[in-house]
């Protein structure tokens, strides 16, 4: 293992392997760090070059110079400056929640660098219920705690006793997050369906693995809807037992269909 946090950089890990060139990058969610990947990590390694990494304001990263907005390209290019500065020329790309819109953009914009996409929690339509959310915390999030606020939506999205080690983890590296880089995060979250929107009409070329928990009852039906109508270079895979955070929940059944789906594509 080789962890780094470096000036003008993301906060970054690698694992390497000793025979092969190839390599997957993890992409967490809002509020959370690399440490989610921890039951992956092992099992990946087996077989490819691993490479975390903190966005900005998560777990390790320090909060970039920017305005207080933040957009979907500028944290694309965090990961592509990353990749560069490690002369990674192209990765397979595993997200997990809003990771799953950040490696969607990534591949719209770098196609080239991307190898194969997983997407865990996939986020690709916000419904009513969803939208709703997002403006009471729009209207809310200026006078709420932001931790009270992030707490109601962990419990919303991860609802049921078996999702309690997602939550839990969740919250606990949400904590990391100062009030501002909260805020600054929530504002991106908005931007989302202008973003959707834009992705699901020109889905990429490369293959994809949709990874959802069965009782994801906020995403599920939007990428079960989406992989219908666009077979194509999309595969599906619902898990039982298991919610929004597929691989905490699910960890096992989440490395065997990651490896499986991987070995496919090479």
């Amino acid at each position: 293992m080789h962890q780094y946090s470096e000036a003008n950089l993301l906060s970054y890990t690698t694992y390497l392997h000793p025979k092969t060139t190839k390599w997957v990058t993890l992409i967490h969610g809002a509020g959370g760090s690399s440490i989610i990947w921890f039951r992956q990590i092992k099992f990946l390694n087996a077989h490819y070059n691993v490479l975390l990494i903190d966005l900005r304001g998560h777990g390790n990263s320090k909060h970039k110079p920017t305005t207080n907005s933040l957009t979907f390209d500028e944290v694309v290019q965090d990961i592509i400056d990353v990749l560069n500065h490690l002369k990674i020329a192209s990765s397979h790309f595993i997200g997990i929640s809003l990771g799953t819109i950040i490696i969607r953009q990534l591949a719209a914009t770098h196609a080239k660098r991307v190898d194969g996409l997983i997407m865990a929690g996939a986020i690709m339509q916000l419904n009513i219920r969803s939208q709703l959310l997002m403006q009471l915390g729009m209207f809310s999030k200026s006078f709420i705690p932001y931790m009270w606020l992030y707490r109601f939506f962990a419990f919303i999205i991860m609802p049921r006793h078996n999702h309690k080690k997602s939550r839990a983890m969740f919250i606990r590296e949400a904590k990391k997050l100062t009030q501002q880089e909260f805020i600054r995060w929530y504002r991106l979250s908005t931007q989302v369906n202008t973003v959707l929107k834009k992705l699901r009409s020109n889905i990429a070329a490369m293959p994809c693995l949709y990874l959802m928990g069965k009782e994801d009852a906020m995403f599920l039906p939007s990428i079960q809807k989406l992989v219908t109508k666009q077979p194509i270079n999309n595969k599906l895979i619902v898990v039982p037992n298991c919610g929004h955070v597929v691989n905490i929940d699910q960890p096992d059944l989440f490395n065997n269909y990651t490896i499986a789906f991987l070995n496919t594509i090479g």
